[in-house]
């Protein structure tokens, strides 16, 4: 099966999974899900993640979502810039995500990193993804 939008399929299988209160979901490896695992851990919206070798050569990560109180950490997770339609953004044009309480995730120079890191690095790029 060919995944035209790799980012957005992982978006969707950590929604699909938080809706149904899972507490593991899985998803195909890649560097760009990696960097964005990273920042989503960094950022406080996951517990965290761990890749997963199988002998065929193939990899997944293993995704470990957060709650609190009974309800999930992450309200809201949204792609931004698809396939079909790319949003790039300059440092001072960084979306302020639900009132400075979410959190972007960008595609700079300097690698994939949140909104605040980039406004402190002074660096724009590629909108991939809100979170709430």
């Amino acid at each position: 099966m060919s995944i035209n939008d790799p980012l957005g399929d992982m978006l969707a299988r950590i929604r699909n999974a938080q809706m149904r209160y899972k507490g593991k979901v899985t998803t195909p490896a890649s560097k760009l899900r990696e960097r964005v695992l990273d920042v989503l851990a960094e950022e406080g919206y996951i517990r965290g993640y761990a890749r997963v070798d199988y002998t065929s050569g193939k990899s997944e990560f293993e995704i470990e979502l957060k709650y609190f109180d009974g309800e999930p950490v992450i309200k809201d997770i949204k792609r931004v810039s698809t396939p079909g339609r790319r949003v790039y953004s300059s440092v001072k044009d960084l979306p302020n995500v639900a009132n400075g309480l979410g959190v972007a995730i960008l595609s700079t120079p300097k690698g994939v990193m949140s909104d605040s890191r980039a406004r402190t690095e002074n660096v724009g790029g590629e909108i991939l993804c809100n979170i709430f």
